[in-house]
């Protein structure tokens, strides 16, 4: 991880120490800063990569950086770039070889940017179709992205590839109590080699009937936050299995709170009727370069006042090349947790 660190208050520094000048430099000679951002996902038919550079003005051409930013050619390289990305497999240990294969990126504009803080609405992305590898029975797959500047230098960045088949959902089945209050229950999953930060998140699908108008989809969510893979707490005798616990009534109090007052008039000629479909655990998880950005991210929300660290995995420039995917499993739903739902008359929810 490279770290950048400056002092927010150097400002008043000099303005306490150096009173014998008020003359303060605050451009410094033009140099190329590039700037790239990627999360790569196995899963996406299409993967993006965005690439721009720094700007900056004179002290003889005073700029506003909010006005520059919307033009385009201030970001934005002139022409197209050589980017590729090139994949590698692990050999043994800690070694990754190259296999051969190169991804040759080609450039896409989007049309459909809203009004903000840089260009719009037109943006230029570098894609691939090509699908990226997460191995199997213990193989891995990680990524090197070159790019190659109009001066001939070049940016590079690794990533490991996350989605690797030990990533999974342990648990096969959930419960939940009308009338608990402090009883929990976990959810237990299989950690990916390359993945230090998850986020596990819960949706109950239902659908209901009303009289003259039809079918509709409903859902209840739950996201537990994103979590640093040292916040979840891990099974013993397991050397990368954890879980997270969560509260029995969650999905009595959840739905308590999406129904409200729409239930049942009268039991014998019902408004409403509701139908249990599933439930879904899902998991995301992002590659370790993205556990260290959020980090640093962390540390100068936290702190403000203290020395602000700027991460970046791009060697000759800043940004974040990193990989992220998501996993789903229907859980099944305890019996004691259906026979609860379908004794609330009030609901309406029915058996199929």
């Amino acid at each position: 991880m490279k770290n950048i660190h400056f002092i927010l208050i150097i400002s008043l520094f000099i303005a306490i120490f150096d009173s014998c000048s008020t003359d303060v430099d605050l451009y410094a000679e033009y140099k190329d800063v590039p700037i790239v951002y990627a999360m790569l996902n196995p899963k996406s038919d299409t993967n993006y990569v965005k690439i721009t550079h720094a700007f900056c003005g004179t002290n003889d051409d005073f700029i506003n950086a909010n006005d520059v930013a919307l033009i385009a050619d201030s970001s934005n390289y002139p022409g197209k770039l050589d980017v590729r990305i090139v994949e590698l497999k692990k050999a043994h240990g800690d070694l990754y070889e190259a296999t051969g294969r190169v991804i040759v990126l080609d450039t896409i504009t989007l049309h459909n940017k809203e009004a903000g803080t840089f260009y719009s609405p037109n943006q230029t992305f570098y894609y691939t179709t090509e699908p990226f590898n997460t191995g199997m029975n213990g193989g891995k797959y990680k990524y090197r992205l070159i790019v190659i500047k109009p001066d001939g230098d070049s940016l590079t960045a690794q990533t490991g590839m996350v989605g690797n088949e030990e990533f999974s959902i342990l648990t096969g089945g959930v419960g939940f109590q009308m009338n608990t209050t402090n009883n929990v229950r976990k959810v237990t999953f299989k950690a990916d080699g390359f993945a230090s930060l998850y986020e596990v998140s819960f949706q109950f699908n239902y659908h209901e009937q009303k009289a003259g108008q039809g079918t509709k989809k409903k859902s209840v969510s739950r996201t537990f936050g994103t979590r640093t893979i040292d916040e979840y707490h891990k099974l013993e005798g397991t050397d990368n299995c954890y879980y997270l616990e969560y509260s029995e009534n969650w999905l009595f109090n959840a739905l308590a709170y999406a129904i409200g007052g729409d239930t049942i008039v009268n039991p014998n000629h019902p408004n409403v009727i509701r139908y249990i479909d599933d439930f879904v655990i899902s998991i995301s998880a992002a590659s370790d370069e993205l556990a260290d950005y959020y980090i640093a991210n962390q540390v100068q929300i936290n702190s403000p006042l203290s020395l602000v660290t700027t991460y970046t995995n791009i060697e000759g420039g800043y940004g974040l090349f990193s990989s992220r995917t998501k996993i789903e499993r229907v859980a099944k739903l305890s019996a004691n947790t259906k026979r609860e739902l379908y004794g609330m008359t009030s609901w309406g929810f029915k058996e199929h």
